[in-house]
């Protein structure tokens, strides 16, 4: 069982950079990188509210200690624009510009493919056993 721990965790991991991978690939022609993609893509999920820095670090998928790096390169880039609440003076509010969000449009199509084409490599039976296997660990941890 031992064994069988170990291959799980490295094989998963294993698994993660290579799709990771596979992803920037997608994200290098727009100068993006993996991590910047995922803050667009949480600021575009919160519609027209802004986020908080501990509310996007919170979502991100690779949890990360350099968020405000992030979130600085992407204002840099005028993707992202970050503004002082006004409600409360302490808190800083970030949200997408809308080149950022013309950017993820065009971006989502290539993203898509990358997505079904990594999918479409396993059946359709052993892609749904193996979303139900991860949905039982990510429950578990």
């Amino acid at each position: 069982m031992k064994d069988q721990a170990k291959s799980l965790v490295v094989e998963t991991m294993r698994l993660g950079q290579l799709i990771g991978d596979e992803l920037s690939c997608t994200l290098h022609p727009y100068d993006l990188t993996l991590q910047q993609f995922n803050v667009l893509r949480i600021l575009r999920g919160c519609k027209k509210s802004p986020a908080t820095l501990q509310y996007i670090t919170v979502r991100m998928i690779h949890k990360t200690s350099n968020t405000t790096r992030l979130v600085d390169r992407l204002i840099t880039k005028g993707l992202v624009e970050r503004k002082q609440c006004h409600e409360n003076r302490r808190k800083v509010d970030i949200s997408i510009t809308k080149q950022g969000l013309a950017l993820l449009l065009k971006i989502d199509p290539y993203i898509i493919n990358k997505e079904v084409e990594i999918a479409n490599r396993l059946s359709e039976s052993d892609l749904q056993n193996l979303l139900t296997i991860y949905q039982k660990l990510i429950i578990t941890l």
